[in-house]
């Protein structure tokens, strides 16, 4: 799992029809600054830091494993503590 946050929308009217229904964010990893589109499930919204996972358990995050997805937004986070130290997107 890792820690990103959303920083943008993806449209795309042509695509595979696998993709068909959900909806894809922009995001960026907090550690490696790495910026990649992930499926979001949970309804995110720019600025929000979230939960991602990759690979299998992206795909099994929307639904299928036949569906081309390498990786998912499955949480929002509402607070975040490291080393005692707390923070609070809200």
């Amino acid at each position: 799992m890792k820690i990103c946050v959303v920083v943008g929308h993806v449209w795309a009217t042509k695509k595979e029809p696998a993709l068909n229904g959900l909806k894809f964010m922009v995001v960026k990893d907090d550690k490696s600054g790495e910026e990649f589109a992930a499926a979001d499930m949970v309804g995110a919204g720019i600025g929000e830091k979230v939960l991602i996972v990759n690979g299998s358990t992206a795909r099994r995050a929307v639904g299928a494993d036949e569906r081309p997805v390498d990786a998912a937004i499955v949480g929002i986070i509402d607070t975040l503590e490291v080393e005692k130290e707390t923070t609070s997107d809200k």
